[in-house]
């Protein structure tokens, strides 16, 4: 039996190492769905929140106390660097983020600032020193950005888009200012990382939730090589990299050349396949966050499958394909923790 235990079992799977039992931890498992989170959110906005280190660590430590997760993740936004970058960001209710000066033009480019990550967001690591101090080693912390592609077409955009007509435009029509763009937030995300790694998070997750809707050609000339820059960045800093995309399942073999040691896999494929695809890298995922609220019986099926095609090799961490959907029932949570804890036992 691997002589890992809660504290641990997160980590030793980012680094392919034996278990005792499959880890899980659920994006944006600190949000909507749980009342006490409801609770604390109902005297703030969102913004506030995430720049108000005790309220962000109160809400980032529910979950470890009530899914019994192996990891908590930093309660915070991608969205949060660009403030400080020089955009101007709301975050409402129902509609998103929103950027009021959005960067079209090369002059537009040329304003934004490579921020110093302490000058410019503080509270974010002030947020992970208290997160750290009072986990107290129960469970390794997790911090995260946003990857360049994504944040680029947020700050381009001026929030969602269903086409990314003017990224894409931009990229096409503009590419040297499009490659400054990507510059800036790259070197930005990794002072961010560097300084969310000295504040004490132990692994850190790279989100390029939007990379899905280029083309392969696109992806790896504005997408990949940013992903690798900041991969190389942070990864002396000794701690885990996960990359995770949205749909990228035709890039897995792009992804694992960025250095990343875990990539995570969406519910668009079978992870079987995803892990005879990244051979020398662990896996994370991937549970479609709807089917929790099915029956726990369908819920059982679901994860049986995934944890069968994970197979007993080391290096799968569990999880949902995407983030944990507002209107989630908190006892199918629970029940998905504790099934994966239950099925997860590995024997070496």
């Amino acid at each position: 039996m691997a002589h890992s235990t809660r504290a641990d079992r997160f980590l030793r799977a980012c680094r392919r190492e034996p278990v005792d039992t499959t880890p899980i931890w659920i994006m944006r498992q600190a949000g909507r769905y749980l009342p006490e989170y409801r609770k604390v959110r109902g005297t703030t906005d969102f913004l506030t929140l995430c720049k108000t280190p005790a309220l962000a660590t109160e809400v980032t430590l529910q979950p470890v106390d009530i899914l019994g997760v192996d990891a908590a993740i930093l309660f915070s936004d991608i969205m949060i660097p660009l403030e400080p970058m020089g955009l101007t960001l709301t975050i409402d209710e129902g509609v998103g983020p929103r950027i009021h000066n959005p960067v079209r033009t090369s002059d537009d480019v040329a304003k934004l600032a490579v921020p110093d990550p302490i000058a410019g967001t503080g509270f974010v690591m002030d947020a992970i020193r208290q997160i750290r101090q009072e986990l107290a080693g129960k469970v390794p912390l997790i911090g995260f950005a946003g990857a360049p592609f994504t944040l680029a077409a947020y700050a381009v955009e001026g929030g969602g888009s269903r086409n990314y007509t003017h990224i894409k435009k931009l990229m096409f029509s503009e590419p040297k200012v499009a490659h400054a763009l990507f510059d800036k937030l790259t070197e930005t995300v990794i002072a961010y990382l560097r300084a969310q790694i000295d504040a004490g998070v132990q692994a850190v997750q790279l989100f390029d939730s939007w990379g899905g809707v280029l083309s392969p050609h696109d992806f790896e000339t504005f997408s990949l090589p940013y992903l690798k820059r900041i991969v190389e960045g942070v990864k002396g800093r000794g701690v885990p990299v996960i990359l995770f995309g949205t749909d990228l399942g035709l890039q897995l073999e792009r992804l694992a050349t960025t250095g990343a040691d875990v990539i995570g896999v969406d519910w668009r494929m079978n992870l079987d396949e995803a892990r005879a695809r990244l051979p020398n890298t662990a896996v994370q995922g991937n549970l479609d966050p709807v089917v929790l609220f099915g029956p726990k019986s369908e819920l059982e099926v679901r994860v049986r499958d995934i944890m069968k095609r994970a197979g007993n090799a080391p290096g799968h961490i569990f999880n949902l394909g995407h983030g944990i959907l507002p209107e989630t029932p908190v006892e199918n949570a629970k029940a998905l923790v504790e099934l994966v804890h239950q099925l997860g036992k590995h024997t070496a």
